[in-house]
C-alpha cells in the first residue's frame, strides 16, 4: 500500500468542525485519491469536543489507524485528545491569536504553526471562514494542490452566490501563503493526485440511495441520531421519482404511516435507531401478522435507554432476532460495507416483497457517518434488479378465489407465499388484521386455522433459506488453520489488520456475515478451524453466542463496547493475542 496521509480538524461543537472535514474529504476525492472518514463528537448541539479525522491515500484505505500527520488544532483539548496518535514530525496548526491558545504548549517532537486564522479570514471576507484558512495552511503543508480544494469549496457554497465561492477560495489562499512565506521549513507530505472519478458517500446516504434504486416511493421517520441522514439524503431526491418523505411526530407515527404505504401498494421504508426500535416493536407484529412487506432501518448506537447517542455500538442484535411478543418471522441484514448498504437495501426490499414479511436492514454508526470513496460502477443502476413477489393482476387472481367468491391475501401454499392484490385490483378486496385470520383475512379462533396460518408464515422463512443465497464473504487466507467472524461494519479493520498480520507472519481465514437471520451455516468452517474469533462491538459477544448456538463449539470473542469503532492495528494486535492465548490454553 502507498503511503497513507492522516489529517484532523477538532474543536468544539459549533466550531464548524464537521462542514471543514467534508470540504477537506471533498477535495481529497476530487484528487483522485481514496478517502476514509472518521467523526468523534458529543450528543449536543454547542460544546464538547468534537473532531473529524480523514484518512487518504491513492490506494483503497477501509479503516482508520492510530496516526496523525497533520491536525489543526481550534482548541487545547483538540491536542491534549490526539497525542497518542501525534508522533515525531506531526504539524500541528493552531491560531495563537485566539485567546484560548496563546499559551498552549506543542510537544517538541512536533511542528507548531502557528496561523492567525480568525485575522486572515477577516481579511478575506468574514472570520467565519478561519476554517477555511486552516485548510489551506494544509494544504500548504501536504504539498497538495489548492485548486482541488477550490472545487470542494464551489460544491460546497455556488448555491450561496459567487461573491461567497470567491471569498472563501480567498481565505484559503491566505492561509496557504502565510506557511509558505512564515515557515521556512520541509514538510514532509506530498500528497500524489490522480485522474481517478470517485463518489465520496456514508452510509446513510448509500441506503437512501438504494432504496430510490429499489423503488422505495414512501418514507416516514423521526429524526434521530444516527439514522437521521437517511432522511435527510431522500429529501429532495425521492420526490423526482413520485415518492414522498414524510417527517412524523414520532418513531410510532413513522411506522404506521409506513405500513400504511405499504399496505397501499408502494415499497415502504422507515429509519430508526434503538430507542426508536423500541416504539416500533408493537407495530413490527402487526406487519409480520398481516403480511405486509416493509423494510426498517436500524442504525445502531449505544444504548441501552439514551445511551451515548454518538457513539458506537453493535448491541441490538437480539432486540432484532427477538423483540415482540409472540413469534414474529422476520429478516435481519447487516450489509458489512457501506457500498453494501446500497446493495442490501435494494436486497432488503426484494425479500420483503417476496416473502411478505417485515425486514431490518441495520447498520450502526461508525458506518452509518464514515464517508469513504466508491468509483461510480460501484453503484451500477443497471445491475438493480427489482423483484415484487407473487402479485396478481385481473388475470390471474381468479386462481386465488374461495368457494365464496372471495380474495385469499393469505391463502395457504407449499411455500408460504400467499398471492399479494395492490388495491383497486378487480375483485382484490380483502380484509387485513392484527387478529389471527382466515385465508381471506377474516378473524379466526379456529384452532385448525391458526395452526396452519403460523406454519404458513413460518414456512415463507424456510422457503426463503433454500431459495437465496446466504453466504459469508471471505478473505484471508483459505488454508489457514485459525478462523476469525466477524459482522457488520468491522469488515473494513479487520480486512486491513489481516494484512497486519500477514506481515507479523499470522495467517487466518476471514468469514464476514451480512445476514443475520436467515444465516449461513457455518458449522464445517469452525470444525475445520484450530480456533475460531468472533469479532464485534458489544460487550456479551451477542452473534458468537449464535454461532456457539448454530454450531455447538465454543468459540473465542473479541469484543470492543467503549463506544469507539475497531482500528486496524489495535484489532489485528487483539486477534494476535486471542489466538495466542488459546495456543496457551
Amino acid at each position: 500500500m502507498a503511503a497513507d496521509f492522516n489529517w484532523a480538524v477538532g474543536g468544539e461543537a459549533g466550531d464548524g468542525i464537521d462542514s471543514t472535514g467534508k470540504i477537506f474529504a471533498q477535495a481529497l476525492s476530487r484528487a483522485g485519491r481514496h478517502v476514509f472518514t472518521s467523526k468523534d463528537f458529543a450528543s449536543r448541539i454547542r460544546g464538547g469536543y468534537t473532531a473529524y479525522k480523514v484518512r487518504t491515500s491513492v490506494d483503497k484505505v477501509q479503516s482508520v489507524v492510530d496516526r496523525l500527520d497533520v491536525l489543526i488544532a481550534l482548541t487545547p483539548r483538540t491536542i491534549e485528545e490526539n497525542l497518542d496518535e501525534l508522533h515525531e514530525g506531526s504539524v500541528i496548526i493552531y491560531d495563537g491569536e485566539r485567546t484560548t491558545m496563546q499559551d498552549v504548549e506543542i510537544p517538541e517532537e512536533m511542528i507548531g504553526l502557528d496561523v492567525p486564522l480568525k485575522s486572515l479570514a477577516e481579511e478575506a471576507g468574514g472570520a467565519i471562514m478561519r476554517n477555511v484558512v486552516a485548510l489551506g495552511a494544509a494544504c500548504e503543508v501536504a504539498e497538495f494542490p489548492i485548486e482541488n480544494l477550490d472545487s470542494a469549496l464551489e460544491k460546497r457554497f455556488k448555491d450561496k452566490g459567487q461573491k461567497l465561492v470567491d471569498n472563501n477560495k480567498e481565505a484559503a489562499r491566505a492561509g496557504q501563503s502565510y506557511v509558505a512565506d512564515e515557515y521556512d521549513h520541509e514538510f514532509d507530505y506530498d500528497l500524489e493526485t490522480t485522474d481517478e472519478d470517485y463518489v465520496l458517500l456514508n452510509g446513510d446516504e448509500a441506503i437512501g440511495m438504494g432504496a430510490i434504486a429499489a423503488g422505495c416511493r414512501f418514507y416516514a421517520g423521526y429524526p434521530i441520531t444516527p439514522a437521521t441522514d437517511v432522511m435527510t439524503y431522500l429529501t429532495g431526491r425521492i420526490e423526482r421519482y413520485g415518492g414522498h418523505v414524510v417527517q412524523a411526530e414520532d418513531e410510532l407515527s413513522a411506522i404506521n404511516m409506513a405500513l400504511g404505504a405499504a399496505r397501499g401498494g408502494a415499497r415502504a421504508m422507515t429509519a430508526t435507531s434503538g430507542p426508536g426500535i423500541d416504539l416500533m416493536t408493537e407495530t413490527f407484529g402487526l406487519i409480520a401478522t398481516s403480511e405486509t412487506p416493509l423494510v426498517i432501518c436500524n442504525v445502531m448506537r449505544s444504548g441501552p435507554s439514551t445511551g451515548m447517542p454518538t457513539k458506537q455500538e453493535q448491541g441490538d442484535l437480539n432486540q432484532m432476532l427477538y423483540g415482540g411478543h409472540g413469534e414474529v418471522p422476520r429478516f435481519v441484514l447487516a450489509p458489512t460495507t457501506i457500498d453494501e448498504c446500497f446493495w442490501k437495501t435494494v436486497e432488503a426490499f426484494n425479500l420483503a416483497e417476496k416473502y411478505q414479511l417485515p425486514v431490518y436492514l441495520t447498520a450502526d454508526l461508525s458506518m452509518a457517518v464514515t464517508e469513504q470513496t466508491f468509483s461510480p460502477e460501484t453503484f451500477d443502476m443497471d445491475e438493480v434488479e427489482v423483484d415484487r413477489g407473487n402479485v396478481v393482476d385481473e388475470t390471474t387472481i381468479d386462481d386465488h378465489m374461495s368457494e365464496s367468491g372471495g380474495f385469499q391475501p393469505h391463502e395457504i401454499t407449499d411455500d408460504g407465499i400467499s398471492p399479494r392484490a395492490f388495491p383497486g385490483t378487480a375483485d382484490g378486496a380483502h380484509m387485513s388484521t392484527g387478529l389471527e385470520h382466515d385465508e381471506q383475512g377474516r378473524r379466526t379462533e379456529d384452532t385448525d386455522m391458526r395452526v396452519a396460518q403460523v406454519d404458513k408464515r413460518n414456512r415463507k422463512v424456510e422457503t426463503a433459506r433454500e431459495r437465496e443465497d446466504w453466504s459469508p464473504r471471505e478473505f484471508g487466507d483459505e488454508d489457514a488453520d485459525d478462523l476469525v467472524i466477524t459482522w457488520g461494519s468491522n469488515e473494513g479493520a479487520l480486512a486491513e489488520a489481516v494484512e497486519i498480520l500477514d506481515e507479523e507472519g499470522q495467517d487466518v481465514r476471514v468469514l464476514s456475515v451480512p445476514y443475520i437471520f436467515p444465516r449461513p451455516d457455518l458449522s464445517a468452517d469452525v470444525e475445520a478451524a484450530e480456533t475460531t474469533v468472533v469479532v464485534e462491538c458489544n460487550e456479551r459477544g451477542q452473534f458468537a453466542d449464535l454461532v456457539e448456538h448454530d454450531v455447538l463449539e465454543r468459540v473465542d470473542r473479541v469484543n470492543k463496547y467503549n463506544g469507539v469503532r475497531f482500528k486496524a492495528d489495535e484489532l489485528a494486535a487483539e486477534i494476535k493475542s486471542t489466538l495466542a492465548e488459546g495456543v496457551e490454553a
